[in-house]
């Protein structure tokens, strides 16, 4: 059986998507994937470095869905150190043992595999994958990931004559072991070298300040043709602003949500934010056109090497782009435009999303706050001696045992549920305090950015309406001035220094949900918890049981056993009925049509 279970498993991997539509004996088809992880030597900015690649590409390959598939992906661990992707935005609903962090996983041991198994339920839009652990993004190894409307869901706009997907992140020729060092010995990690887009450095739009032979990416596009931009800050720590020289940029989507559509020339895309922009190739074509992506909330005059730069290409252009970059926003003196710009990015509520009913049917404003949190935000500090980054004064200590898995074995001891729900005047610690939510419960969270960075702020297993921000402190008075009726809904939000933001999240999804902030330096250092949601009341509708296939570690080391690389696929379909005999009808369905 399990030998039989392997062997249909390595078909469909090779087959992926391509064969879904096919296949029709199952309700949500199931997608398969096989993601290398390894090293591969590249030179984006003209430096050889090693950069994680994923199935030997970089960035990696885009993993395409529709909503409510089964996406099935088998994570080969070829490089030297332990490895977990995880999947942001992705909401694993009732399943976060598939989310790929260490409160919900166990790492993938170099030279072996895992193979992930979860339902994108009642999702679409622009989303990205990563490695979770030690700075490995730094390095690479992300790729996009796209949910599709199904066929009975119409978008909210014309269908597109194509789809482009743009990468951009702040960049460094140190690899993330390098990074990680300087982290280690109390240092910041300084000024990136560049930014890259799709892996690639900036075209040469100045001699000075970009040297010859660097390789640039080229967009190729028709004119007259409409296309949808999917555009994902994959970056270490830096917001970067995005623009097309001459061209709108119409706001349609973000992390999984339409927006009201309205045209942008620049729009600031935070770490670890995905946006969908529809671009109409109206221009006449007398040359090339610029794509940028430059630093934003820094000194601009010492930051202009962090600037990356491709080429919009048109099939009738008559010469290369030439000249100065199109502006960036200019109001180093106007701390309005950045917050204006963003509480401008409403949800379109009259859209149907997922599923038909309207996004704006679930009414949040309406519904009562049962518990509130203030998370606060300060500069690194030194905690016994080593740098270290916090959250209401705690810096989070890595689970040697993931959260659910201590739960379900009943080991004590691992983690403790007295995170506070506003900053507290303590001594600051080094600890995993995690918060004791409350399922059903609709929470506000208020992050609190004393820090003196911009900084992004994502949690696992949800998304949240982003009701407000604003300069200073926040107040019970603040409350006043929040978005109740169209606020976007998303899953990573921007915190600017000395500001706040507030989010409303609605707890319907048991499991252990990871907050953090995505600048990969201050993660790192430790600026992140976990919601701990458990339904009192669990009959296994509302989470599922650990899978199959699972992974000890930790205090659980001793259940572990030597696995081989066969036995990961193997093990999901013995412990996973349902997968295995829809495997078997969907392989019969193959035969038949085939023949």
């Amino acid at each position: 059986m399990a030998l039989l279970g392997v062997s249909l498993f390595s078909l469909f991997s090779l087959l992926h998507i391509a064969l879904i539509p096919r296949l029709c004996f199952a309700a949500d088809p199931y997608a398969f994937y096989d993601l290398h992880v390894s090293y591969i030597t590249a030179s984006p900015l003209g430096v050889p470095q090693q950069v994680i690649a994923i199935n030997e590409k970089f960035p990696g390959p885009v993993i395409n869905s529709t909503t409510n598939y089964n996406v099935v992906v088998n994570v080969w661990n070829d490089l030297d150190e332990d490895l977990l992707m995880t999947w942001p935005g992705i909401q694993m609903r009732r399943n976060s043992w598939q989310d790929g962090l260490l409160g919900t996983n166990c790492p993938i041991h170099p030279k072996r595999n895992w193979t992930y198994q979860f339902q994108v339920k009642d999702q679409i839009g622009s989303f990205f994958y990563f490695p979770s652990l030690n700075l490995q993004r730094a390095s690479g190894g992300f790729g996009p990931f796209i949910i599709n409307n199904r066929d009975i869901i119409a978008i909210p706009f014309a269908e597109p004559d194509g789809d482009i997907i743009i990468m951009i992140g702040d960049w460094y020729t140190r690899n993330h072991t390098a990074l990680r060092s300087a982290l280690d010995a109390g240092n910041d990690l300084g000024m990136p070298d560049g930014v890259l887009i799709n892996g690639k450095g900036p075209y040469q739009y100045n001699t000075t300040l970009v040297p010859d032979g660097i390789q640039y990416e080229t967009i190729q596009v028709d004119p007259g043709k409409t296309y949808r931009v999917r555009v994902h800050n994959v970056g270490v720590s830096t917001c970067l602003n995005f623009r097309i020289q001459n061209h709108f940029l119409t706001l349609a989507e973000t992390e999984g949500f339409y927006t009201v559509q309205q045209n942008f020339t620049d729009l600031d895309i935070h770490v670890g934010q995905s946006y969908s922009f529809l671009v109409t190739m109206d221009q006449n074509a007398s040359s090339d056109y610029y794509i940028v992506a430059s630093a934003r909330f820094v000194n601009e005059s010492l930051w202009q090497r962090v600037t990356g730069v491709a080429v919009l290409h048109y099939s009738n252009s008559k010469g290369p782009a030439t000249g100065p970059l199109p502006d960036p926003p200019n109001d180093i003196y106007d701390k309005s435009r950045p917050i204006n710009q963003a509480l401008s990015i409403r949800q379109n509520v009259s859209a149907s999303g997922a599923r038909p009913n309207p996004q704006g049917s679930f009414h949040y404003g309406s519904i009562n706050v049962t518990e509130t949190y203030v998370i606060k935000t300060v500069p690194p500090v030194l905690i016994n001696g080593t740098l270290r980054a916090t959250l209401n004064g705690i810096s989070f200590v890595k689970p040697a045992t993931p959260i659910r898995l201590a739960d379900k074995y009943k080991v004590k001891g691992e983690y403790k549920l007295d995170f506070p729900n506003k900053p507290l005047n303590r001594t600051l610690r080094l600890d995993r305090s995690v918060i004791n939510a409350t399922y059903k419960g609709f929470i506000e969270v208020i992050f609190q950015n004393n820090d003196t960075v911009v900084q992004s702020f994502h949690i696992d297993g949800y998304s949240f309406f982003v009701v407000g921000f604003d300069f200073g402190e926040w107040t019970e008075d603040s409350r006043s001035r929040y978005n109740k009726w169209d606020a976007i809904a998303r899953s990573t939000t921007q915190v600017f220094p000395g500001a706040w933001t507030a989010v409303l999240v609605s707890l319907d999804n048991a499991g252990a949900w990871n907050i953090r902030t995505e600048n990969l330096d201050r993660w790192y250092l430790g600026q992140e918890t976990y919601m701990r949601i458990v339904n009192p009341e669990e009959n296994g509708e509302t989470e599922f049981t650990a899978p199959g296939n699972v992974l000890y570690c930790g205090a659980l080391q001793h259940l572990s056993k030597e696995p081989n690389t066969t036995n990961s696929a193997a093990s999901i379909l013995r412990g996973n009925s349902k997968l295995y005999f829809t495997l078997l009808v969907e392989f019969f369905a193959l035969i038949y049509t085939f023949c």
